[in-house]
Protein backbone atom coordinates (compact mmCIF):
# COMPACT_ATOMS: atom_id res chain seq x y z
CA UNK A 1 0.00 0.00 0.00
CA UNK A 2 0.94 3.72 -1.08
CA UNK A 3 2.30 5.92 1.97
CA UNK A 4 1.70 8.70 -0.88
CA UNK A 5 -0.16 8.96 -3.62
CA UNK A 6 0.09 10.39 -7.02
CA UNK A 7 -2.33 12.26 -8.49
CA UNK A 8 -4.71 10.48 -11.32
CA UNK A 9 -3.07 11.88 -14.88
CA UNK A 10 -5.80 13.44 -17.47
CA UNK A 11 -6.31 9.91 -19.15
CA UNK A 12 -6.95 8.21 -15.51
CA UNK A 13 -9.65 10.86 -15.02
CA UNK A 14 -11.43 10.47 -17.96
CA UNK A 15 -11.54 6.34 -16.82
CA UNK A 16 -13.04 7.50 -13.44
CA UNK A 17 -15.26 10.22 -15.75
CA UNK A 18 -16.21 7.51 -17.66
CA UNK A 19 -17.44 4.87 -14.90
CA UNK A 20 -19.26 7.10 -13.17
CA UNK A 21 -21.49 7.98 -15.97
CA UNK A 22 -21.83 4.47 -17.05
CA UNK A 23 -22.42 4.22 -12.92
CA UNK A 24 -25.35 6.18 -12.70
CA UNK A 25 -27.97 4.06 -14.83
CA UNK A 26 -26.39 0.66 -14.01
CA UNK A 27 -27.46 2.17 -10.12
CA UNK A 28 -30.59 3.66 -11.52
CA UNK A 29 -34.24 2.09 -10.60
CA UNK A 30 -37.49 3.23 -12.16
CA UNK A 31 -40.76 1.72 -12.89
CA UNK A 32 -39.21 -1.30 -15.78
CA UNK A 33 -36.74 -1.99 -12.97
CA UNK A 34 -39.16 -2.75 -10.37
CA UNK A 35 -38.76 -6.74 -9.88
CA UNK A 36 -35.17 -6.01 -9.52
CA UNK A 37 -35.74 -3.41 -7.34
CA UNK A 38 -37.97 -5.54 -5.31
CA UNK A 39 -35.50 -8.22 -4.22
CA UNK A 40 -33.63 -7.53 -1.48
CA UNK A 41 -30.34 -8.78 -0.59
CA UNK A 42 -30.39 -8.29 2.66
CA UNK A 43 -33.18 -10.86 3.28
CA UNK A 44 -33.41 -14.06 1.33
CA UNK A 45 -36.23 -14.70 -1.21
CA UNK A 46 -38.53 -17.27 -1.16
CA UNK A 47 -38.54 -18.89 -4.43
CA UNK A 48 -41.92 -18.94 -6.49
CA UNK A 49 -43.24 -16.17 -4.44
CA UNK A 50 -44.26 -12.82 -5.59
CA UNK A 51 -42.22 -10.22 -4.27
CA UNK A 52 -44.40 -7.59 -2.37
CA UNK A 53 -43.98 -3.79 -3.47
CA UNK A 54 -46.02 -1.56 -0.75
CA UNK A 55 -47.88 1.47 -1.38
CA UNK A 56 -49.54 4.16 0.67
CA UNK A 57 -53.18 3.97 1.67
CA UNK A 58 -53.00 7.83 -0.15
CA UNK A 59 -51.50 6.38 -3.64
CA UNK A 60 -53.85 5.70 -6.25
CA UNK A 61 -53.54 1.85 -6.70
CA UNK A 62 -55.67 1.30 -10.08
CA UNK A 63 -53.34 3.97 -11.70
CA UNK A 64 -50.05 2.45 -10.32
CA UNK A 65 -50.94 -0.74 -11.48
CA UNK A 66 -51.73 0.48 -15.08
CA UNK A 67 -48.64 1.55 -15.57
CA UNK A 68 -46.69 -0.98 -13.59
CA UNK A 69 -48.67 -3.56 -16.15
CA UNK A 70 -47.58 -1.30 -19.15
CA UNK A 71 -43.83 -1.39 -18.06
CA UNK A 72 -42.98 -4.58 -16.69
CA UNK A 73 -42.85 -7.85 -18.68
CA UNK A 74 -46.06 -10.56 -18.35
CA UNK A 75 -43.15 -12.73 -16.43
CA UNK A 76 -42.33 -9.56 -14.24
CA UNK A 77 -45.56 -8.42 -13.48
CA UNK A 78 -46.39 -11.85 -11.95
CA UNK A 79 -43.87 -12.05 -9.61
CA UNK A 80 -44.67 -8.76 -8.20
CA UNK A 81 -47.35 -8.57 -5.75
CA UNK A 82 -49.08 -4.73 -5.10
CA UNK A 83 -50.08 -4.52 -1.23
CA UNK A 84 -51.65 -1.91 0.85
CA UNK A 85 -49.68 -0.66 3.45
CA UNK A 86 -51.49 -1.33 6.70
CA UNK A 87 -52.27 1.35 9.48
CA UNK A 88 -49.89 0.26 11.92
CA UNK A 89 -45.93 -1.30 10.91
CA UNK A 90 -46.89 -3.77 13.65
CA UNK A 91 -49.50 -5.24 11.49
CA UNK A 92 -47.17 -5.70 7.88
CA UNK A 93 -46.56 -9.63 8.00
CA UNK A 94 -43.56 -9.53 5.54
CA UNK A 95 -41.03 -7.31 4.58
CA UNK A 96 -40.85 -5.38 1.11
CA UNK A 97 -40.00 -2.50 -1.26
CA UNK A 98 -42.03 0.95 -0.71
CA UNK A 99 -43.33 2.25 -4.07
CA UNK A 100 -41.61 5.62 -5.33
CA UNK A 101 -42.96 7.24 -8.55
CA UNK A 102 -39.70 8.46 -9.85
CA UNK A 103 -36.28 6.51 -10.95
CA UNK A 104 -33.60 7.10 -7.98
CA UNK A 105 -29.98 6.11 -7.77
CA UNK A 106 -29.12 3.26 -4.76
CA UNK A 107 -25.53 3.09 -3.57
CA UNK A 108 -24.43 0.02 -4.69
CA UNK A 109 -24.20 -3.50 -3.50
CA UNK A 110 -26.28 -5.12 -0.34
CA UNK A 111 -28.12 -1.66 -0.51
CA UNK A 112 -30.42 -2.11 -3.76
CA UNK A 113 -33.25 0.94 -2.47
CA UNK A 114 -32.72 4.51 -1.95
CA UNK A 115 -31.55 5.79 1.06
CA UNK A 116 -32.28 9.07 2.60
CA UNK A 117 -28.78 10.97 3.33
CA UNK A 118 -27.22 9.17 0.39
CA UNK A 119 -29.38 10.81 -2.39
CA UNK A 120 -27.82 14.38 -1.67
CA UNK A 121 -24.01 13.38 -2.13
CA UNK A 122 -25.22 10.96 -5.08
CA UNK A 123 -27.28 14.80 -6.50
CA UNK A 124 -23.77 16.43 -6.42
CA UNK A 125 -22.45 14.01 -9.10
CA UNK A 126 -25.10 13.99 -10.85
CA UNK A 127 -25.62 17.61 -11.52
CA UNK A 128 -22.02 17.47 -12.44
CA UNK A 129 -22.86 14.92 -15.34
CA UNK A 130 -25.93 16.93 -16.86
CA UNK A 131 -27.85 14.20 -15.36
CA UNK A 132 -30.91 17.13 -14.41
CA UNK A 133 -33.70 14.78 -14.90
CA UNK A 134 -32.68 12.65 -12.37
CA UNK A 135 -31.22 14.69 -9.63
CA UNK A 136 -34.46 16.34 -9.63
CA UNK A 137 -36.59 12.78 -9.75
CA UNK A 138 -33.91 12.04 -6.68
CA UNK A 139 -35.73 15.35 -4.52
CA UNK A 140 -39.12 14.18 -5.84
CA UNK A 141 -39.06 11.40 -4.23
CA UNK A 142 -38.12 12.48 -0.66
CA UNK A 143 -41.13 15.09 -0.84
CA UNK A 144 -43.26 11.75 -2.13
CA UNK A 145 -41.72 10.07 1.49
CA UNK A 146 -42.96 12.42 3.42
CA UNK A 147 -46.46 13.00 1.70
CA UNK A 148 -46.66 8.81 1.50
CA UNK A 149 -44.68 7.39 4.08
CA UNK A 150 -44.38 10.68 7.11
CA UNK A 151 -41.23 11.39 7.20
CA UNK A 152 -37.91 11.33 4.47
CA UNK A 153 -36.97 7.33 5.31
CA UNK A 154 -33.60 5.42 5.67
CA UNK A 155 -34.56 3.37 2.72
CA UNK A 156 -37.36 2.62 1.25
CA UNK A 157 -38.38 -0.72 2.61
CA UNK A 158 -41.01 -1.38 4.84
CA UNK A 159 -38.47 -2.44 7.97
CA UNK A 160 -37.07 1.42 7.91
CA UNK A 161 -40.61 3.36 8.06
CA UNK A 162 -39.89 4.00 11.96
CA UNK A 163 -36.42 5.59 10.95
CA UNK A 164 -35.32 8.62 9.17
CA UNK A 165 -31.96 9.94 8.24
CA UNK A 166 -30.07 13.22 8.69
CA UNK A 167 -32.29 15.90 6.66
CA UNK A 168 -30.72 17.29 3.92
CA UNK A 169 -33.88 17.98 1.90
CA UNK A 170 -33.72 21.82 1.60
CA UNK A 171 -30.45 21.88 0.48
CA UNK A 172 -31.49 19.52 -2.49
CA UNK A 173 -35.08 21.73 -3.35
CA UNK A 174 -32.76 24.68 -3.36
CA UNK A 175 -30.25 23.27 -5.59
CA UNK A 176 -32.89 21.57 -7.87
CA UNK A 177 -34.94 25.35 -8.19
CA UNK A 178 -31.85 27.50 -8.83
CA UNK A 179 -31.73 25.11 -12.31
CA UNK A 180 -35.45 25.01 -12.61
CA UNK A 181 -36.37 28.20 -11.91
CA UNK A 182 -39.88 26.94 -11.04
CA UNK A 183 -41.38 28.60 -8.20
CA UNK A 184 -45.14 26.92 -8.49
CA UNK A 185 -42.91 23.49 -8.03
CA UNK A 186 -40.90 25.70 -5.19
CA UNK A 187 -43.91 26.37 -3.35
CA UNK A 188 -45.33 23.23 -3.54
CA UNK A 189 -42.54 21.82 -1.36
CA UNK A 190 -43.09 23.94 2.37
CA UNK A 191 -45.61 21.48 3.12
CA UNK A 192 -43.19 18.90 2.70
CA UNK A 193 -40.54 20.83 4.44
CA UNK A 194 -42.60 22.29 7.55
CA UNK A 195 -43.68 18.65 8.07
CA UNK A 196 -40.32 16.97 8.31
CA UNK A 197 -39.26 20.02 10.29
CA UNK A 198 -42.35 19.75 12.70
CA UNK A 199 -40.93 15.89 13.36
CA UNK A 200 -36.95 16.72 14.31
CA UNK A 201 -38.31 19.69 16.94
CA UNK A 202 -40.97 17.49 18.21
CA UNK A 203 -40.36 15.01 21.04
CA UNK A 204 -38.42 12.38 21.05
CA UNK A 205 -36.86 13.77 18.87
CA UNK A 206 -36.58 17.33 20.57
CA UNK A 207 -34.62 17.80 24.03
CA UNK A 208 -36.73 20.69 25.57
CA UNK A 209 -34.44 21.86 27.83
CA UNK A 210 -31.68 22.76 25.53
CA UNK A 211 -33.99 23.56 22.66
CA UNK A 212 -31.76 20.80 20.33
CA UNK A 213 -32.60 17.60 18.70
CA UNK A 214 -31.47 13.69 18.68
CA UNK A 215 -31.83 11.21 16.94
CA UNK A 216 -34.36 8.61 17.98
CA UNK A 217 -35.82 5.72 16.46
CA UNK A 218 -39.46 5.10 16.57
CA UNK A 219 -39.02 0.86 16.31
CA UNK A 220 -38.36 -1.60 19.49
CA UNK A 221 -36.58 -4.60 19.49
CA UNK A 222 -33.62 -5.85 17.36
CA UNK A 223 -33.11 -4.34 13.63
CA UNK A 224 -34.25 -6.83 10.73
CA UNK A 225 -31.71 -6.32 8.40
CA UNK A 226 -29.06 -6.48 10.91
CA UNK A 227 -30.79 -9.76 12.16
CA UNK A 228 -31.36 -10.98 8.74
CA UNK A 229 -27.82 -9.76 6.68
CA UNK A 230 -25.39 -9.00 9.58
CA UNK A 231 -23.59 -12.03 10.10
CA UNK A 232 -20.02 -12.79 10.48
CA UNK A 233 -18.04 -15.80 9.27
CA UNK A 234 -19.13 -18.06 12.35
CA UNK A 235 -22.48 -16.94 12.07
CA UNK A 236 -22.60 -14.45 14.48
CA UNK A 237 -25.19 -11.57 14.72
CA UNK A 238 -24.20 -8.07 15.59
CA UNK A 239 -26.13 -8.76 18.69
CA UNK A 240 -23.66 -11.75 19.44
CA UNK A 241 -20.98 -10.16 19.09
CA UNK A 242 -22.71 -6.65 21.11
CA UNK A 243 -23.16 -9.60 24.27
CA UNK A 244 -20.23 -11.08 23.74
CA UNK A 245 -18.17 -7.83 24.19
CA UNK A 246 -19.83 -7.10 27.02
CA UNK A 247 -18.89 -10.11 28.82
CA UNK A 248 -15.34 -9.45 28.08
CA UNK A 249 -15.05 -6.02 28.06
CA UNK A 250 -15.13 -3.01 30.83
CA UNK A 251 -16.83 -0.34 29.85
CA UNK A 252 -16.69 3.23 30.66
CA UNK A 253 -18.29 5.19 28.52
CA UNK A 254 -21.94 4.77 29.89
CA UNK A 255 -23.44 2.46 32.40
CA UNK A 256 -23.46 -0.66 30.51
CA UNK A 257 -26.39 -1.24 33.00
CA UNK A 258 -28.89 0.13 30.71
CA UNK A 259 -27.70 -1.68 27.42
CA UNK A 260 -26.76 -5.20 28.55
CA UNK A 261 -28.57 -7.43 31.52
CA UNK A 262 -25.53 -9.11 33.03
CA UNK A 263 -27.42 -11.46 34.95
CA UNK A 264 -29.89 -12.97 32.03
CA UNK A 265 -26.67 -12.55 29.28
CA UNK A 266 -28.74 -10.29 27.30
CA UNK A 267 -29.35 -7.08 25.57
CA UNK A 268 -31.92 -4.53 27.13
CA UNK A 269 -34.95 -3.14 25.02
CA UNK A 270 -32.79 0.19 25.23
CA UNK A 271 -29.74 -1.51 23.53
CA UNK A 272 -31.85 -1.96 20.24
CA UNK A 273 -33.57 1.25 20.60
CA UNK A 274 -29.68 2.62 20.65
CA UNK A 275 -28.84 0.04 18.13
CA UNK A 276 -31.89 1.96 16.13
CA UNK A 277 -31.58 5.13 16.27
CA UNK A 278 -27.26 4.66 15.81
CA UNK A 279 -28.56 3.51 12.16
CA UNK A 280 -30.91 7.07 11.61
CA UNK A 281 -27.78 8.84 12.13
CA UNK A 282 -26.12 7.53 9.27
CA UNK A 283 -23.33 6.58 11.53
CA UNK A 284 -23.54 3.22 11.77
CA UNK A 285 -21.40 2.19 14.07
CA UNK A 286 -18.59 3.62 15.65
CA UNK A 287 -17.73 4.17 19.22
CA UNK A 288 -19.00 8.08 19.09
CA UNK A 289 -21.51 7.79 21.85
CA UNK A 290 -19.67 4.50 23.49
CA UNK A 291 -19.36 0.58 22.48
CA UNK A 292 -22.12 0.24 19.55
CA UNK A 293 -22.69 3.74 19.57
CA UNK A 294 -26.07 2.90 21.79
CA UNK A 295 -25.51 5.73 24.25
CA UNK A 296 -26.79 8.41 21.31
CA UNK A 297 -30.55 8.09 22.00
CA UNK A 298 -29.10 10.59 25.48
CA UNK A 299 -27.03 12.98 23.64
CA UNK A 300 -27.31 16.27 20.85
CA UNK A 301 -25.39 15.66 18.40
CA UNK A 302 -23.49 18.56 16.82
CA UNK A 303 -24.12 17.16 13.09
CA UNK A 304 -27.76 16.84 13.26
CA UNK A 305 -28.37 20.14 14.68
CA UNK A 306 -25.99 22.30 11.96
CA UNK A 307 -28.69 20.10 9.41
CA UNK A 308 -31.71 21.66 11.14
CA UNK A 309 -30.05 24.85 10.95
CA UNK A 310 -29.18 24.88 7.40
CA UNK A 311 -32.45 23.48 7.24
CA UNK A 312 -33.94 26.56 8.83
CA UNK A 313 -31.53 29.11 7.08
CA UNK A 314 -32.89 28.10 3.89
CA UNK A 315 -36.05 27.28 4.49
CA UNK A 316 -36.22 30.98 5.23
CA UNK A 317 -34.07 31.31 1.65
CA UNK A 318 -37.77 29.40 -0.03
CA UNK A 319 -39.83 31.66 1.60
CA UNK A 320 -37.77 34.50 1.00
CA UNK A 321 -37.79 33.59 -2.79
CA UNK A 322 -41.57 33.31 -2.46
CA UNK A 323 -42.14 36.66 -1.77
CA UNK A 324 -43.40 35.74 2.17
CA UNK A 325 -40.65 38.05 4.32
CA UNK A 326 -42.34 37.63 7.44
CA UNK A 327 -42.30 34.00 7.42
CA UNK A 328 -38.59 33.80 6.21
CA UNK A 329 -37.98 35.89 9.25
CA UNK A 330 -39.42 33.88 11.47
CA UNK A 331 -37.02 30.87 9.83
CA UNK A 332 -34.19 33.24 9.93
CA UNK A 333 -34.57 33.44 14.12
CA UNK A 334 -35.05 29.98 14.77
CA UNK A 335 -31.57 29.31 12.83
CA UNK A 336 -30.25 32.28 15.01
CA UNK A 337 -31.12 30.60 18.14
CA UNK A 338 -30.01 27.33 16.99
CA UNK A 339 -26.59 28.64 16.32
CA UNK A 340 -26.25 30.03 19.89
CA UNK A 341 -27.19 26.66 20.98
CA UNK A 342 -24.90 24.60 19.16
CA UNK A 343 -21.91 27.11 20.10
CA UNK A 344 -23.29 26.75 23.78
CA UNK A 345 -23.41 23.29 24.35
CA UNK A 346 -21.29 21.57 21.81
CA UNK A 347 -18.35 23.75 21.16
CA UNK A 348 -15.54 23.16 23.91
CA UNK A 349 -13.44 26.05 24.20
CA UNK A 350 -10.24 24.60 25.29
CA UNK A 351 -10.24 21.36 22.75
CA UNK A 352 -10.81 23.73 20.18
CA UNK A 353 -13.96 21.17 18.86
CA UNK A 354 -17.06 20.79 18.52
CA UNK A 355 -18.25 17.25 20.34
CA UNK A 356 -21.64 16.04 21.02
CA UNK A 357 -23.24 17.33 23.88
CA UNK A 358 -25.05 14.33 26.65
CA UNK A 359 -27.97 15.57 28.51
CA UNK A 360 -28.05 12.96 30.69
CA UNK A 361 -24.97 13.75 32.17
CA UNK A 362 -24.80 17.31 31.17
CA UNK A 363 -21.70 16.85 29.55
CA UNK A 364 -19.63 17.20 26.19
CA UNK A 365 -18.53 13.60 25.10
CA UNK A 366 -14.34 14.10 24.14
CA UNK A 367 -14.44 11.86 21.39
CA UNK A 368 -12.80 13.61 18.52
CA UNK A 369 -15.11 12.90 15.10
CA UNK A 370 -15.06 14.49 11.58
CA UNK A 371 -18.56 16.02 12.12
CA UNK A 372 -16.69 18.77 14.36
CA UNK A 373 -16.19 20.53 10.64
CA UNK A 374 -19.69 20.38 10.24
CA UNK A 375 -19.99 24.00 11.07
CA UNK A 376 -17.59 25.14 9.05
CA UNK A 377 -19.49 23.94 6.48
CA UNK A 378 -22.82 25.66 7.56
CA UNK A 379 -20.83 28.66 8.33
CA UNK A 380 -22.01 28.93 12.08
CA UNK A 381 -18.43 29.09 13.39
CA UNK A 382 -16.69 32.36 14.65
CA UNK A 383 -13.22 33.24 12.59
CA UNK A 384 -11.62 32.18 15.86
CA UNK A 385 -13.37 29.16 16.08
CA UNK A 386 -12.40 27.96 12.78
CA UNK A 387 -8.87 28.85 13.44
CA UNK A 388 -8.95 26.45 16.34
CA UNK A 389 -10.38 23.72 14.17
CA UNK A 390 -8.09 23.69 11.19
CA UNK A 391 -5.08 24.19 14.06
CA UNK A 392 -6.59 20.60 14.77
CA UNK A 393 -6.39 19.09 11.23
CA UNK A 394 -3.35 16.92 11.60
CA UNK A 395 -5.12 15.01 14.10
CA UNK A 396 -7.90 14.16 11.07
CA UNK A 397 -5.46 14.35 8.16
CA UNK A 398 -4.17 11.02 6.70
CA UNK A 399 -1.90 10.41 3.88
CA UNK A 400 -5.53 9.21 2.04
CA UNK A 401 -7.56 11.86 3.16
CA UNK A 402 -9.50 12.84 6.35
CA UNK A 403 -10.10 9.85 9.27
CA UNK A 404 -13.39 9.75 10.47
CA UNK A 405 -12.45 10.08 14.20
CA UNK A 406 -8.93 9.63 15.89
CA UNK A 407 -9.78 6.49 17.59
CA UNK A 408 -9.41 2.82 16.27
CA UNK A 409 -12.96 0.97 17.00
CA UNK A 410 -13.04 -2.17 14.99
CA UNK A 411 -16.37 -0.10 13.29
CA UNK A 412 -16.45 1.67 10.31
CA UNK A 413 -17.26 4.67 11.20
CA UNK A 414 -13.93 4.70 13.77
CA UNK A 415 -10.17 5.57 12.33
CA UNK A 416 -8.82 4.17 10.07
CA UNK A 417 -11.62 4.93 7.50
CA UNK A 418 -12.84 7.60 5.62
CA UNK A 419 -15.67 8.30 4.10
CA UNK A 420 -16.95 10.80 0.81
CA UNK A 421 -19.78 12.59 2.54
CA UNK A 422 -17.11 13.70 5.26
CA UNK A 423 -14.41 14.62 2.79
CA UNK A 424 -17.13 16.82 0.59
CA UNK A 425 -18.43 18.76 4.14
CA UNK A 426 -14.71 18.91 5.47
CA UNK A 427 -13.14 20.41 2.24
CA UNK A 428 -16.58 22.47 1.38
CA UNK A 429 -16.31 24.00 5.34
CA UNK A 430 -12.59 24.71 5.31
CA UNK A 431 -12.94 26.61 1.67
CA UNK A 432 -15.75 28.76 2.93
CA UNK A 433 -13.25 30.27 5.66
CA UNK A 434 -10.54 30.23 3.28
CA UNK A 435 -8.95 27.69 4.18
CA UNK A 436 -8.28 27.09 0.67
CA UNK A 437 -4.48 25.39 1.05
CA UNK A 438 -5.72 22.49 3.93
CA UNK A 439 -9.07 21.90 1.40
CA UNK A 440 -7.55 21.32 -1.68
CA UNK A 441 -4.81 19.31 0.32
CA UNK A 442 -7.43 17.07 1.33
CA UNK A 443 -9.88 17.39 -2.09
CA UNK A 444 -6.52 16.04 -3.92
CA UNK A 445 -5.54 12.82 -1.05
CA UNK A 446 -8.88 11.70 -1.14
CA UNK A 447 -9.40 12.24 -5.27
CA UNK A 448 -6.08 10.47 -5.84
CA UNK A 449 -6.83 7.35 -3.42
CA UNK A 450 -10.23 6.48 -5.13
CA UNK A 451 -8.27 6.71 -8.60
CA UNK A 452 -5.64 4.48 -7.14
CA UNK A 453 -7.45 1.91 -6.31
CA UNK A 454 -9.82 2.21 -9.45
CA UNK A 455 -7.10 1.94 -10.87
CA UNK A 456 -6.25 -1.46 -9.22
CA UNK A 457 -9.71 -3.20 -8.96
CA UNK A 458 -11.44 -1.54 -11.63
CA UNK A 459 -14.65 0.02 -9.28
CA UNK A 460 -15.45 2.01 -6.64
CA UNK A 461 -16.42 1.39 -3.33
CA UNK A 462 -18.07 2.72 -0.19
CA UNK A 463 -15.18 3.75 2.35
CA UNK A 464 -11.38 3.05 1.79
CA UNK A 465 -8.40 3.46 4.83
CA UNK A 466 -6.83 6.52 4.52
CA UNK A 467 -4.36 5.50 6.80
CA UNK A 468 -3.02 2.54 4.40
CA UNK A 469 -4.02 3.88 1.34
CA UNK A 470 -6.03 0.82 0.49
CA UNK A 471 -10.19 0.15 -0.45
CA UNK A 472 -9.24 -3.42 1.41
CA UNK A 473 -10.68 -2.83 4.69
CA UNK A 474 -13.10 -6.07 5.58
CA UNK A 475 -10.46 -7.49 7.36
CA UNK A 476 -10.55 -4.59 9.65
CA UNK A 477 -13.94 -4.35 10.54
CA UNK A 478 -15.26 -6.19 13.65
CA UNK A 479 -18.82 -4.79 14.38
CA UNK A 480 -21.68 -4.24 11.78
CA UNK A 481 -21.20 -5.85 8.10
CA UNK A 482 -17.93 -5.84 7.08
CA UNK A 483 -18.10 -5.97 3.31
CA UNK A 484 -17.33 -3.13 1.11
CA UNK A 485 -19.89 -2.32 -1.24
CA UNK A 486 -18.83 -1.67 -4.93
CA UNK A 487 -20.85 1.02 -6.92
CA UNK A 488 -20.90 3.20 -4.41
CA UNK A 489 -23.19 6.31 -5.14
CA UNK A 490 -22.00 8.51 -3.06
CA UNK A 491 -18.09 7.75 -3.65
CA UNK A 492 -19.17 8.44 -7.00
CA UNK A 493 -20.69 11.95 -6.40
CA UNK A 494 -18.64 13.34 -3.87
CA UNK A 495 -15.21 12.38 -6.27
CA UNK A 496 -16.89 14.63 -8.95
CA UNK A 497 -17.79 16.89 -6.73
CA UNK A 498 -14.05 17.65 -5.23
CA UNK A 499 -12.38 17.02 -8.68
CA UNK A 500 -14.50 20.08 -10.19
CA UNK A 501 -14.50 22.26 -7.00
CA UNK A 502 -10.48 22.04 -6.90
CA UNK A 503 -8.70 25.49 -7.12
Amino acid sequence: MNSSLDFPSPSGIASIRLYIQQSWHTLTRSHKHLFASAIDPKFPHRQNHPLPVYLSAKADRPRIEQILQRTLTPSEWDKIELRILPESVAQIEEPGLLYLPHPYVVPGGRFNEMYGWDNYFIQLGLWRDGERSLAQNLTDNLLYEIQHYGKILNANRTYYLQRSQPPLLTQMILATYERSQDRTWLASTVSCIEKLYQDWISPPHLHEPTGLSRYFELGEGPAPEAISDERDEQGRTHYDRAIEYYQTHEVTAYDVRQFYDRDRHCLTPLFYKGDRTMRESGFDPSERFGPFNVDIVHYLPVCLNVLLQQMEEQTAQIYQILDQPEIAQTWINRAIQRTQRINEYCWDEQAGLYFDYNFQTQQRRSYEFATTFYPLWAGIASATQAQRLVENLPKFEAPGGLLTSTHVSGNQWDAPFGWAPLHHIAVAGLRRYGYYAAANRLACKFISLVAQEFERWGCIVEKYDVVRCTSQVSDEIEFGYSSNEIGFGWTNGVWLELLETLT
